[in-house]
């Protein structure tokens, strides 16, 4: 559907009965409401409809709460979960009294994004790939109250239950860390994915590859083919909103957490960029990896602000758990053709013009993204407009290095506090197009330390009493 008139025409010739209205909040979390069909005319995707905007996680104070809803006509979908017939579109957020666009809707930041390049007379289109890994559990448990607190989780694939009794335990369980490729039976979600992928594809998606990942207990990857920016993360909130449900439909329930699983491998959203003018690929070109010096200086710009760009692509205290030495992270902030452990890579199996990108490794699918790709694309801009130098490619094993050549190697920020305060003293980047502002930056920051890292201080951890209970 790609106008206001197809959605009408669809709405009648399919009968909807519902139309569902989702925007995304501050933090990255997918809302709604629903409204009956015959309540969408040609003016709601002008005039837009009202909601109470105060309850919405880092928006509107109580005494300013009124916000518009304006539908985006190409988003739209029937979908494939709801009972009665629901048609869906993501919307744009606007203030009901000026009329314009909110400054703290991620989608209008992603917008923003988008035509700040096109303005800045680099390129036209930013392409975005995303390669976000999940967890499917078979249950989840979870409390915190002043007097207890605990988790526990458990997958019929992990490698914790070979010992226990299921009447019978079949076995083919992944062990710990060699979760990536067996065929089934020990991948035993190959069906489900499958499933996914197929409502992925009906709803416009378009699908690369899935596969089991590396981390026993059900750890999945489904890849998307890359698209512009913005039509990239609209797509994320399309693609979590299916895999979550399809699990549900089975009886599973679907994590994006980074680190739900200790002393095996996080989830991670590597993210492949290019810029591109017209046909041309600026990321193309003879210098090293068969990059460009376009490309060269974007990663110079990335890896020069990364500890910025973390607060917003691993803007969790979770995130910082998978950014550890020894589980293929990405810790070193550093460029390499190969290197895992670099938090760029360049892809060697794609040399055409065509495919020509590099991929920033650091991301995690907890990260809202609007705001990760966004963040990511104007570091990469910042770098072509000042021609920041990358320095030497990191191409030995970081682990193979001497330890004062190791000391030499910038890392990634070890706290989403670190991020945060990373962020405070290193945002001029975001600001620049009026892309981010100083108050989306001011209120993330302050959202974040209060609402997450000051709460997880406040909390006593279960390991601490192994730790210090008898001291």
């Amino acid at each position: 559907m790609k106008n206001a008139k197809e959605v009408l025409d669809v709405i009648r010739s399919e009968d909807v009965k519902f139309v569902d209205l989702r925007f995304m909040d501050f933090p990255g979390i997918a809302q709604h409401f629903t409204v009956p069909a015959t309540e969408i005319d040609a003016d709601t995707f002008s005039e837009g409809i009202g909601f109470d905007g105060s309850s919405i996680r880092g928006w509107q104070a109580i005494n300013e709460s009124d916000m518009l809803v304006k539908p985006v006509a190409e988003t739209a979908f029937i979908d494939p979960f709801m009972q009665a017939k629901t048609l869906v579109m993501i919307c744009n957020i606007a203030d009901p009294l000026t009329g314009d666009d909110y400054t703290r809707d991620p989608r209008n930041i992603a917008r923003k994004a988008e035509n700040y390049l096109k303005s800045s007379g680099i390129g036209d289109t930013a392409s975005i790939g995303p390669e976000a890994e999940f967890f499917i559990f078979d249950d989840i448990r979870y409390d915190q109250n002043p007097q207890s607190g605990y988790f526990y989780l458990d997958s019929v694939e992990g490698s914790w239950n070979t010992g226990r009794d299921e009447g019978p335990n079949l076995g083919y369980k992944p062990r710990a860390k060699e979760g990536y490729f067996p065929v089934p039976p020990s991948d035993s979600l190959q069906d489900i994915r499958s499933e996914m992928v197929l409502l992925m594809q009906d709803l416009g998606l378009e699908v690369e590859a899935h596969h089991h990942e590396v981390a026993s207990g059900g750890q999945c990857e489904i890849d998307m083919r890359f698209s512009p920016l913005l039509s990239m993360a609209d797509k994320m909130t399309k693609y979590k909103y299916v895999i979550k449900n399809v699990a549900r439909r089975h009886g599973k329930t679907v994590t994006f957490m980074p680190k739900p699983v200790f002393m095996d491998n996080g989830s991670g959203m590597h993210t492949h960029l290019s810029i591109w003018k017209g046909d041309k690929n600026l990321f193309f070109g003879d210098g090293y990896a068969g990059l460009s010096e376009t490309a060269l200086h974007a990663i110079g710009g990335v890896l020069q602000h990364a500890p910025a760009v973390l607060a917003f692509t691993n803007p969790t205290t979770n995130s910082y758990k998978r950014l550890v030495p020894g589980y293929e992270a990405p810790v070193n902030l550093a460029y390499s053709r190969r290197n895992r452990s670099a938090a760029v890579r360049i892809p060697m199996y794609s040399n055409s013009e065509k495919s020509k990108r590099f991929e920033f490794r650091c991301p995690d699918p907890s990260s809202n993204p609007y705001l990760a790709f966004s963040a990511l694309l104007m570091a990469a801009i910042d770098g072509i407009q000042n021609k920041i130098d990358p320095g030497e490619a990191l191409d030995r094993n970081i682990y193979d290095l001497a330890p004062e050549e190791a000391a030499k190697v910038p890392t990634t920020p070890g706290s989403l506090k670190e991020a945060l305060l990373a962020l405070q003293g290193d945002h001029e980047f975001l600001l620049t197009g009026d892309v981010f502002t100083e108050d989306v930056i001011e209120t993330w920051i302050e959202y974040k330390m209060e609402e997450e890292v000051q709460a997880l201080d406040l909390r006593p951890h279960p390991y601490e009493f192994m730790l210090y209970y008898d001291i």
